[in-house]
Order: structure tokens, then sequence, then C-alpha cells
């Protein structure tokens, strides 16, 4: 058991810090969210570069995890880690392995609590977005895989802000070309011109509503971060709201 009134703002020892990241794959949501969580964020701007690494390998490798609360926490702390500019190579690719493939997208469960895969892996996408060693254009098209993965779960907790809010930021990165920009839109274009009469499928009204917040911030502007004073323009944004609007219609032809 850990006792949590003894853990101290300060840097932690090794064992400590096993303790608490263990503790983010606990079932109890007061444990794993009310404690865990926010000590091991708390701690990490303040760890050692190679505590970092070790961390975030740990976080990565709990993308593989059979406990859905394990892995659906993980990305959280990586992004912690991430945003601090800390970086492995193999997290993106570890993280593009498990995002899109996550089938449990519930955002809150009566006995586990928050788990939330869809918005807590937008948080870590927006972190690899803005670190300036990852590729964006293949975060894009994640983001769209993650849109499109067949799914009977319509969002219900704003996770298409969170993801929409990533996306944008993402898209902000200067070195992005135009066509790179709006790319990523091809493959949700080719499933939305696939579209039949009748009910309209769960990760389709996902993906209309999470395209909606995209082009909201392409045309307004993305804070980098929830109540940042600045806004970021997106380079080319006129050309990704043109793009989406284009798609929208495909499918949603009253936003047209």
């Amino acid at each position: 058991m850990i006792d949590w009134t003894a853990l101290a703002d300060r840097d932690p020892t090794a064992a400590e810090l096993s303790a608490v990241s263990a503790a983010l794959r606990s079932p109890d949501p007061a444990e794993r969210d009310g404690r865990a969580y926010p000590r091991l964020a708390g701690w990490v701007p303040g760890l050692p570069e190679e505590r970092r690494l070790a961390l975030g390998d740990a976080m990565a490798a709990r993308f593989e995890d059979t406990e859905v609360q394990a892995r659906t926490f993980a990305p959280l702390v990586l992004a912690a880690v991430v945003r601090t500019g800390t970086l492995r190579p193999a997290w993106p690719a570890a993280f593009a392995r498990w995002y899109p493939a996550e089938t449990d997208l519930r955002g809150h469960h009566p006995e586990l609590g928050w788990l939330h895969a869809v918005a807590h892996g937008a948080d870590l996408l927006a972190a690899f977005g803005q670190h300036p060693e990852v590729d964006p254009e293949p975060l894009t098209a994640l983001g769209a895989a993650r849109l499109l993965a067949p799914t009977g779960h319509v969002f219900d907790a704003m996770e298409d802000d969170r993801l929409g809010h990533a996306l944008a930021l993402t898209l902000s990165r200067p070195e992005l070309t135009e066509r790179q920009a709006v790319g990523w839109l091809d493959a949700v274009a080719e499933v939305f011109a696939t579209g039949e009469p009748g009910p309209v499928p769960a990760e389709v009204s996902n993906t209309l509503r999470t395209l909606r917040v995209v082009h909201l911030l392409a045309v307004r502007g993305v804070r980098p971060r929830w109540g940042a004073p600045q806004v970021r323009a997106l380079p080319h944004g006129a050309a990704v709201g043109e793009r989406i609007a284009e798609v929208l219609a495909v499918a949603a032809p009253y936003a047209g």
C-alpha cells in the first residue's frame, strides 16, 4: 500500500516512482485518477532525463496491457514526458499501433471511472504533434485512422473536441506543406463517398463532429493548451478549412 500523505513534491525515490507508476494501472479510479496520475504528472518535469526516459518506456509498453484502464492512462503520463522535450523514436510507433486499434472507447465507466481512450490518446497525439523531432504528417493520418475505425460507440464525453484540438495543434506545425496539411482528409472523403442511406454509423458521426472542431480552429486559430492566452494560427488554415467543408458536404449536405 502507498502512503499517499507521505509522498512529497520533491524528486521521488526509485521505489516511490515505481509504486506510483504501478498504481496507474489500478481499477480503482480514486487510486488511479485521483492519486497516481496527478502525482506522476507533477513529478515528470523535475525528473532527470534518464528517469523520464524510463518512465516513458514503461508507459509505451502499457499500450499492450490487458487492462483497459492501464492502456488508456498511459498516454496521459507519456504526454507529460514528451512535453518536457524527452523522446524516444519508438514511442510514436507504439502509440500508432495502439490508438486506432483500441476498441474500448467508453468515456466513463460506473466502476472504473474515466477511461477516455480517444481523449487521452488525443492529448498524446498533441504532444507528439508539437515535438520538433516528430514528423507531423503521419500524426494527422493517425488521427483520421482513429476516427474512421469501425465502432459502435458515439463520442459522448467531448472526445471530438479533444481530438479536433490535437489535430489542429499538429496542423499548426510550420514545416507542413499545403498538400500535407490537407492530405489526411482524402481517407475521410473516400469513406464518406461509400455511405449508403440509413442510420449514420457511429464512426462517421464521430468524424463529422471532430472535423467541425478542426474547421473552427483552422479559421480561428488554436490555443496550445486550455486557457492559454496566445492563439496559434494554422499556416494552411484556409486550405484546411476549405477542404474540410468539401469533405463534410459529401456526408452532411446540410453543412454545405
